[in-house]
């Protein structure tokens, strides 16, 4: 292992209507946990583990996932992503999945936790074959300090690109520096702490599906705002403000069951960490 602090590496197919892994690898602090099968789908869930339980300064991971035809996926984090003081080099993350004709992986992370001058960068690369399904959730909080002072971090920066049949369908860039950010105005927090996204792409994907989303989240509150758009494919994003990681969850969960609804007229499973 050269300059990555963690390396998994993680290789799964369809054998007999069951996920198992055909190869699996880790390295250094990055571990993955042996597979947990929550109902009789054949769907594998796997929890990733970082043993120093947080990110260092100058810390690198390097993530790739791929998934083989038919292959049903459930990846998930055992809990927060904390990323502590960063006086010198910004963590960084960076992860390339691939996805083959008729699989699904859902890539469900705990919340981001940026301590007080934390500097992270997150890379995420998906490139999926027709009539694969891809589902992506997360969460950013307003981080952590002794005094309690919110946005205390000094960058989180993540990228994702999605690609299908390698062309570019989706580029997300969200970028949060306080340093030189006014975090409340409009078009970053505008007065709210968290920032939770969620992304699902494949064919079933449509506007009917958007609408019940819609239908089943839209309140007149001011405990969250919450903004739905079809992509250029099918694909639906989903970005909520709020203030707190409970609120959050509480919608991903109301729309993470919806979709499976929709696209396999399944419930998804409880991950059991809390």
């Amino acid at each position: 292992m050269k300059d990555w602090t963690g390396i998994l590496r993680l290789e799964a197919e369809e054998r007999n209507g069951k996920t198992v892994a055909k190869n699996v690898y880790f390295q250094g602090a990055f571990k993955v946990m042996r597979p947990i099968y929550h109902d009789d789908s054949g769907q594998a869930c796997y929890y990733i583990l970082n043993p120093g339980g947080g990110y260092l300064d100058g810390d690198r991971y390097q993530m790739k996932i791929a998934l083989r035809e038919q292959a049903r996926l459930t990846l998930t984090t055992q809990s927060a992503t904390k990323i502590y003081k960063t006086p010198t080099n910004p963590a960084y993350q960076e992860t390339e999945i691939t996805l083959k004709k008729g699989s699904y992986l859902e890539y469900i992370t705990d919340p981001l936790i940026g301590y007080a001058r934390a500097r992270y960068k997150q890379k995420t690369v998906v490139k999926m074959e027709t009539g694969a399904t891809f589902l992506y959730s997360d969460i950013i909080t307003s981080g952590w300090s002794p005094e309690g002072a919110k946005f205390s971090y000094d960058l989180l920066q993540l990228i994702t690109e999605i690609y299908i049949e390698d062309e570019l369908v989706m580029y997300d860039h969200i970028k949060l520096n306080p340093t030189s950010q006014t975090m409340n105005s409009l078009g970053f927090m505008e007065g709210y702490s968290h920032l939770g996204s969620m992304v699902v792409v494949g064919e079933q994907a449509s506007h009917e599906l958007l609408d019940q989303l819609y239908q089943a989240i839209r309140e007149d509150t001011t405990e969250y705002k919450v903004g739905l758009s079809f992509l250029p494919v099918a694909g639906i994003i989903i970005r909520i403000l709020a203030n707190s990681t409970q609120t959050i969850e509480r919608i991903q969960t109301t729309c993470h069951h919806i979709i499976n609804q929709h696209f396999f007229n399944t419930t998804p499973s409880f991950l059991r960490k809390y």
